[in-house]
């Protein structure tokens, strides 16, 4: 511990005053216009000062701060030493060596402060700077939070530059954006101790980064779901290297390992080794393909000039109120596209159990839960970011951006409003233990839409 004497606050007093007068004058008690002097015993020595202050600019701030700084590295390493500084005493244990300059990034711009040396040991005022950093902890969040919002460096060194500092380059930037590595870490290897987690969506993403000297793609993996309480939550992140069985159950193994538990229903596109990664590390959990993906797959087996109505045919099928009308529904659609397209009757009849895998749950939760929609639009605001960067330097950085963007999507939506109730997440439960409808159901009622709609 140390503090401020007497001689050291007359030290700052001084060094202040001289600050705002410029070192070739002389301080208040010695200026020799017996006016000026006159104005300061009338309105008083401290509103004198204050109105200085006020009506400084930045420079006469920045000024002030670095010899306020510095006065107080002074007496710690006077308090060190054991004796003020140039002064002999027996009980002096260590002598001043000269200074060292170190920049240090401030809101009023960039100080460059001489720091005092020693003869025996090292001084650093971790107070004021901590080792290996020269900005002050308030502009780095400043900076991480631009990197974070997508913001890219060279936007980020304008920034800086507005700020008063003598700007800041890439290196620089993604330096303080490391800061952030061990908030996502902590956020990535949180225990998922919320469940059942009823609902799962999967979806990857293709980023680039360097590797090895060459540019390649990489997949980026997220996982969401609902919790006990009705919220939807990042469940994890991941890179690797392609979409392979491998890699998805190495992915749902880790959940798992977390606390992942309970899962009833994972909604994804047919990612090649998905399905049976699903199969293999959440048992009792149902595969629903995305409906909008599997869409676009039906629709490219048919000529252009009929995909309208191929579209409106199959939109029907999800439709119908109830369980046992959409499997019939869906029966009579695979009957009509026979005679017409039946490649792209085959594709929709192998692909019933999994495009149908959300029939087994209450309706309420159908709209949410037939697609990959809510995942697709937290991806385009990764997108949205991560296009800013354009390549990645590795893929350490791919988590970071990613990492950091979807734990402030996960606070958001710990405190809003439930994505699902708590009573249907019951009933799911409770549903997904029953049977499963099957792809057999024989209709008895009289055609509907599809004979409206043949041509």
């Amino acid at each position: 511990m140390w503090c401020i004497g007497v001689s050291d606050g007359d030290i700052l007093k001084e060094a202040i005053i001289a600050t705002i007068f410029g070192n070739h004058q002389k301080t208040p008690t010695q200026i020799g216009t017996e006016e000026e002097a006159m104005v300061r015993d009338r309105v008083g020595g401290l509103a004198w000062l204050r109105k200085r202050i006020e009506d400084a600019d930045t420079d006469l701030l920045r000024e002030m701060v670095k010899a306020v700084a510095e006065v107080f590295m002074s007496a710690e390493a006077s308090a060190v030493c054991g004796a003020p500084y140039r002064q002999p005493t027996a009980d002096r244990v260590n002598r001043r060596n000269g200074y060292r300059e170190r920049r240090w990034d401030t809101r009023v711009g960039t100080i460059d402060l001489a720091i005092p040396k020693l003869r025996k040991g090292n001084y650093f005022p971790d107070w004021v700077l901590e080792p290996r950093r020269r900005a002050e902890r308030a502009l780095m969040q400043v900076v991480t939070e631009c990197y974070v919002r997508g913001v890219s460096t060279r936007r980020v060194d304008g920034l800086v530059q507005t700020l008063g500092l003598e700007g800041m380059s890439k290196s620089q930037v993604s330096e303080l954006a490391r800061e952030l590595d061990p908030v996502v870490e902590s956020f990535r290897n949180r225990p998922l101790d919320d469940g059942p987690y009823t609902f799962v969506w999967l979806d990857a993403m293709t980023q680039r980064c360097r590797e090895g000297g060459r540019v390649v793609n990489v997949a980026t993996v997220i996982a969401t779901g609902v919790n006990s309480d009705g919220h939807r939550e990042i469940l994890g992140l991941d890179v690797f290297t392609s979409e392979d069985g491998a890699g998805w159950t190495a992915f749902l193994r880790g959940l798992v390992a977390r606390g992942l538990s309970g899962v009833k229903l994972a909604t994804s596109d047919a990612h090649t080794g998905l399905k049976p990664a699903i199969a293999s590390e959440l048992p009792g959990c149902s595969w629903q393909r995305c409906r909008t993906h599997f869409m676009r797959n039906l629709l490219s087996k048919v000529p252009k000039n009929a995909q309208a109505l191929v579209a409106t045919l199959v939109r029907s099928i999800s439709a119908q109120p109830t369980s046992k009308e959409v499997w019939a529904q869906h029966q009579r659609v695979a009957d009509e596209l026979e005679r017409r397209f039946p490649v792209a009757a085959e594709l929709l009849q192998e692909a019933a159990e999994d495009v149908l895998a959300f029939t087994t749950f209450p309706e309420s939760v159908w709209r949410q839960i037939w697609s990959n929609n809510p995942q697709e639009r937290l991806n385009r605001e990764i997108r949205r970011r991560s296009d800013v960067v354009g390549i990645f330097p590795n893929r350490d950085a791919i988590i970071r951006l990613i990492g950091a963007l979807l734990g402030e999507y996960n606070d958001e939506w710990m405190v809003t409003r439930r994505y699902m109730s708590i009573g249907v997440l019951e009933k799911a439960q409770a549903a997904a233990g029953g049977d499963v409808p099957t792809a057999q159901l024989e209709s008895e009622e009289e055609p509907m839409l599809v004979e409206q709609l043949a041509v």
